[in-house]
């Protein structure tokens, strides 16, 4: 193996940090309704330790960064990060994903740190679907953060729905019709299980092809051909919308084989993989003031240990057992 090439000749090229474990909603599929313990703040990455990291990470390969959380805007001085992490030589890409609660106070400051990119997780456009979802009443605030960002020149903006069947299915079409009347990209992704105690189940899983399916009802949908910085989704678009569509399929038709990223916790491991426990510590390197041809080798063991792929059929024996909300999403 050589620099981001992993042993199935896939380019790693792509960071997901979690800056924080913590968070201002409790998505029933993220978090278990008792809640967990929030790491202590010793135990979390400081931004020297992230910055470090990355700039260490830039020399494995890495080109795009995304911050997320928890909800990565309820840690403080996030935009000092975000403008640190932007100015990085080699890094052409950073995004945040956010639950926008906070979003209408932080999209400029945010913007005039050098954001470019948001996805925003919003699941209904039922303010009491919303509730039931979250456990939180910040339907309205999260809609005015969306329209602020509108309102600036990040680009692109994706809406990110989990679809859940019995839950918010019944709300496809409505959210595929924002894509032809905004230019938001909305983005579906099935179900998946993640979490020991997850209440993820096949049956509540809406796949791909069914989307597809629902969504082809409102008119045809256009391919959109991706770049190689692009993720897992499947894009699309409407003839003459605004926006586009995203379908991405954890769990019907597994991307391993195209699977471009590692993830960063926000203790300080990395994951070569969601839906398994394989965890590399750097933080405890980082800490003994280990050199950056040490944290490089660290990086590239992540990149070497990425498994060929998940049996999602066998969910039960392989998914992590770390709920979403301590990996990031």
């Amino acid at each position: 193996m050589t620099s981001n090439i992993d042993f199935y000749n896939r380019k790693i090229n792509y960071l997901r940090v979690s800056i924080t474990d913590r968070c201002n909603q409790r998505c029933f599929y993220c978090m278990p309704g008792n809640g967990v313990a929030p790491f202590k703040h010793s135990q979390i990455l400081s931004y020297e330790e992230i910055i470090q990291v990355i700039k260490t990470a830039v020399q494995a390969g890495i080109i795009k960064i995304r911050l997320t959380g928890g909800e990565p805007l309820v840690r403080k001085n996030i935009c000092y990060l975000v403008s640190q992490i932007v100015s990085i030589p080699g890094i052409v890409d950073v995004g945040l994903t956010t639950n926008g609660v906070r979003l209408k106070e932080m999209a400029e400051p945010l913007f005039e740190a050098g954001l470019r990119r948001l996805n925003i997780s919003l699941d209904t456009l039922n303010p009491i679907k919303f509730f039931n979802i979250t456990g939180k009443y910040h339907f309205h605030e999260v809609w005015e953060g969306i329209e602020t960002v509108m309102d600036l020149p990040f680009d692109p903006i994706k809406i990110n729905m989990v679809v859940i069947r019995g839950v918010n299915d019944d709300e496809l079409e409505n959210f595929a019709r924002i894509s032809i009347q905004t230019p938001l990209h909305v983005r579906f992704i099935e179900y998946m299980p993640v979490g020991a105690d997850s209440l993820w189940c096949p049956e509540k899983t809406v796949c791909a092809d069914d989307i597809l399916s629902r969504l082809q009802k409102i008119g045809p949908l256009i391919p959109v051909e991706g770049n190689h910085l692009d993720g897992p989704s499947l894009r699309y678009r409407f003839e003459s919308a605004r926006g586009e569509i995203g379908i991405i399929s954890a769990v019907s038709n597994h991307f391993c084989h195209k699977c471009n990223r590692l993830r960063l916790t926000a203790d300080g491991k990395l994951k070569p993989c969601l839906f398994s426990d394989e965890e590399i510590d750097i933080k405890t390197a980082l800490r003994r003031g280990a050199s950056q041809k040490k944290l490089l080798k660290i990086i590239e063991n992540a990149i070497a240990k990425k498994p060929v792929g998940h049996d999602m059929n066998s969910w039960r024996a392989i998914r992590c057992h770390r709920h979403m909300s301590k990996i990031g999403g």
